[in-house]
């Protein structure tokens, strides 16, 4: 828990917006882990559930923040201090590749037929556009997720500790990650189980 929590980034976020298909939501969650990102922002409301299979657990080990609406989201994430980049076409919109990572950023991902609501199109302050080079001008957007994130969060990684989790809240987060797995196996050898190691 320890080692893998000390790769976490805290640079960059990810929001997923009023995304209605729960294996779309449950693969975003199970890149962010792999990519390291930890905080995830789903935009909503309870209609954004995770697919258990599709996450593969994910979601235990990410911090999960719950906004009713893109307001919501919007001035929690302006309060942290974290610049928000929209995935839309737009004029004047860059590749991941050139999203700038010099503070936190969140890349924000919207429903599957629709895009990003127009609140958020507002209230952002960049939009970062996949170039696509075939006649295919669209992908699912857990893939547009996959695609767009890597290469920020690498970029972020690359300037050290400094976009990692603050030690603090790192000590703060596997305290609970611990408290939560003996729970479960307390609960589990209450019922009479084992546990798997």
């Amino acid at each position: 828990m320890v080692e893998i929590l000390g790769g976490r980034l805290g640079r960059v976020r990810c929001a997923v917006e009023a995304v209605y298909h729960r294996h779309n939501v449950s693969a975003i969650l199970r890149t962010c882990d792999a990519l390291g990102i930890h905080d995830v922002h789903l935009v909503g409301g309870p209609q954004l559930k995770v697919s258990k299979g599709a996450a593969r657990g994910a979601e235990r080990w990410l911090r999960l923040h719950h906004h009713a609406g893109p307001e919501e989201a919007l001035a929690a994430l302006s309060a942290a201090g974290v610049r928000v980049f929209v995935a839309d076409l737009a004029d004047g919109s860059v590749p991941p590749e050139d999203v700038p990572v010099d503070q936190p950023v969140c890349l924000w991902f919207g429903a599957e037929l629709v895009g990003v609501s127009e609140v958020a199109r507002a209230g952002a302050d960049g939009v970062v556009t996949i170039p696509m080079r075939g006649f295919a001008q669209s992908l699912n957007v857990s893939v547009a997720a996959a695609v767009a994130l890597r290469p920020v969060a690498e970029r972020a990684r690359a300037l050290g500790a400094d976009a990692l989790l603050d030690p603090a809240d790192r000590a703060q987060i596997v305290a609970g990650w611990l408290a939560r797995e003996q729970r479960a196996r307390t609960q589990i050898a209450r019922r009479g189980g084992a546990t798997e190691n």
